[in-house]
């Protein structure tokens, strides 16, 4: 089943449903801000960095998993209850959404959807948005059960990239190690192909058609039953990159510390070029 909802079918459902807002921006102001300046109506904001991630550092990456009670203090502030369906968006790619998508899932969530292109969907379809603070809900009563999708850790990597295909969701660029603009070390991990996360969207910021992205993994050697996992800088896009796999048919594993994780050991091999 999609994991993606449209502008109008949420409409359609809206008061069925919990609508969190994630908009954020990597080295940008506080997505509050954005939040504040205008939101879908009666959304609640949560922050990737502070909510839906912990601490960086400590040699696990910039956006490592958050602490289960953090995430479920958020949730509950949200008003998610165990059995509540969930619709996360952000300001259009659905990068950050895609965070949210599959943490609120390795939290124990199962309905959880990704508003497709965003709020510059919503408004595109004519929906009306709010501004200003964010609402009181009443308290949810959501259990967080952290581990409810497996993950890789740095250990593991490697073993995935010589089994299956890892994918690098980030820029080519990053990739080939030409530039790094976030960490000290450029490069990738040995064996894993470049996959940018841009190529998953159309213009207009939405996800291709299911079919458009099969063929797009299928160049890969990636179809039903591939042994797929995932990483970028810090697992965010990894995540958005799990989601693009989603739709496509294709369950994929997230390695979280992704990029910042593996090179703040320097033991850990590094590759540079186009090639895995």
């Amino acid at each position: 089943m999609s994991a993606l909802i449209s502008a109008e079918a949420l409409a359609a459902c809206f008061d069925s449903v919990i609508v969190l807002d994630v908009q954020w921006t990597l080295g940008g102001p506080p997505g509050i801000e954005d939040y504040q300046r205008a939101h879908l109506p009666g959304a609640v904001y949560v922050d990737l960095d502070s909510e839906l991630a912990g601490p960086p550092g400590g040699g696990r990456g910039r956006h490592p998993l958050p602490d289960p009670e953090v995430l479920e203090g958020a949730l509950r502030r949200s008003g998610v209850d165990d059995g509540s369906a969930v619709v996360v968006y952000d300001a259009q790619t659905s990068m950050s959404a895609a965070r949210a998508w599959w943490l609120l899932r390795w939290a124990g969530l199962s309905d959880v959807r990704v508003l497709d292109g965003g709020l510059a969907a919503w408004r595109a379809a004519g929906l009306a948005v709010e501004t200003g603070p964010q609402p009181e809900r009443p308290s949810g009563s959501v259990v967080v059960r952290p581990g409810s999708l497996p993950v890789l850790s740095a250990a593991d990597v490697l073993g995935a990239a010589a089994a299956g295909v890892l994918m690098d969701a980030r820029a080519s660029e990053r990739y080939r190690g030409e530039v790094e603009p976030i960490d000290p070390v450029a490069g990738h991990i040995p064996g894993a192909v470049s996959a940018p996360t841009t190529e998953n969207l159309d213009a207009d910021g939405r996800f291709l058609p299911a079919a458009r992205l099969r063929e797009r993994f299928a160049a890969y050697g990636i179809g039903p039953g591939t042994a797929v996992a995932t990483y970028c800088g810090s697992g965010v896009t990894a995540a958005h990159e799990a989601l693009a796999l989603h739709e496509a048919g294709i369950e994929a594993v997230l390695y979280p510390g992704s990029w910042s994780e593996w090179v703040s050991d320097p033991a850990r091999p590094v590759a540079t070029g186009p090639t895995p």
